[in-house]
């Protein structure tokens, strides 16, 4: 398997001195273009037992905007696997040229098939698959947000040994893969935030049956009405944020995990002298989607 990709580096967020911590942001959405953050370490070893086993095509699931669609479809197309997308909403059908992540899934040679909301929660049984099986042939499975065994044993890769020196090791929530691998390479001393973009605390079981230590918590007061939802007050503090520490953060993740952790460090949570690394998964390709619904809702939109 063969990508070109960046180390990632851990860039310092300059707080007042009287904030008594210190904030750094591992910035591991400039891995790798389009294959970026937390995507390329859930798809790696994912890739490599395909290509082991001999599979020529990849199968997943996602919605109109999602950032693990974009990757597989980019992912696929750099390595050489047919890639095909089953896509929420069967309104999106006739909408893919209006919808930057779909279009672009689409130019890397993505097949979609669009089934309803309803469809869309049986995605997981048996007769569901099997009928995706007869329709198109083989394929290797990878789940929605791309949350498996294979998937987590990657995001164990994201810490160094250089980051045993942090006491927080923050990320956004999803599917609960990342957070896992992370927790799953701490040291005792240290602790997992994580900060779910759903709403309610269903998350803690599908943490628990990857992680193997104990040592996180969820923080389930920034997800902002639930997945993909935004308001002013976001956008706002993501402009603001990338104003100040030129760091861009995406809508649905890292900026809602941002603005908890500055929210959390400004009602003094951390301790003094905590040093606290915030984990950037990525997702920046879903800005320009999200801009087009906060326009027509006249929100401005980010920057």
């Amino acid at each position: 398997m063969k990508f070109e990709f960046e180390n990632t580096i851990n860039e310092q967020v300059m707080l007042p001195k009287e904030k008594g911590v210190e904030l750094f942001v591992k910035r591991e959405d400039k891995l790798h273009a389009f294959v970026s953050g937390n995507k390329y370490r859930k798809l790696k070893y994912n890739l490599l037992q395909a290509e082991k086993t001999s599979y020529k095509t990849l199968l997943t699931f996602g919605g109109a905007f999602s950032n693990h669609i974009a990757a597989v479809a980019s992912a696929g197309n750099i390595i050489g696997f047919k890639t095909i997308g089953i896509i929420r909403g069967e309104e999106l059908q006739n909408k893919i040229e209006d919808n930057p992540t779909l279009s672009f899934a689409k130019e890397n040679g993505m097949q979609f098939k669009f089934v309803s909301r309803e469809d869309y929660r049986n995605k997981t049984s048996e007769a569901f698959l099997n009928a995706l099986n007869e329709e198109f042939g083989e394929f290797y499975l990878i789940p929605e947000g791309g949350t498996n065994n294979l998937a987590v044993k990657g995001c164990e890769e994201i810490l160094t040994e250089k980051d045993e020196a942090f006491d927080y090791v923050c990320c956004a929530v999803g599917t609960g893969g990342t957070i896992s691998g992370l927790i799953n390479c701490l040291k005792p001393s240290q602790q997992v935030l994580g900060f779910p973009a759903l709403k309610g605390d269903f998350l803690k079981h599908d943490i628990s049956k990857f992680a193997t230590q104990t040592n996180w918590e969820l923080i389930t007061d920034y997800h902002f009405g639930g997945y993909a939802k935004i308001n002013a007050e976001l956008v706002a503090f993501i402009n603001q944020f990338k104003m100040d520490y030129k760091i861009p953060l995406d809508p649905v993740y890292t900026g809602k995990m941002l603005f908890g952790i500055m929210d959390l460090i400004d009602k003094g949570y951390f301790p003094k002298g905590s040093k606290i690394l915030a984990i950037h998964t990525g997702g920046l390709q879903g800005i320009e989607g999200m801009n087009a619904v906060l326009k027509k809702k006249n929100i401005s939109i980010i920057s």
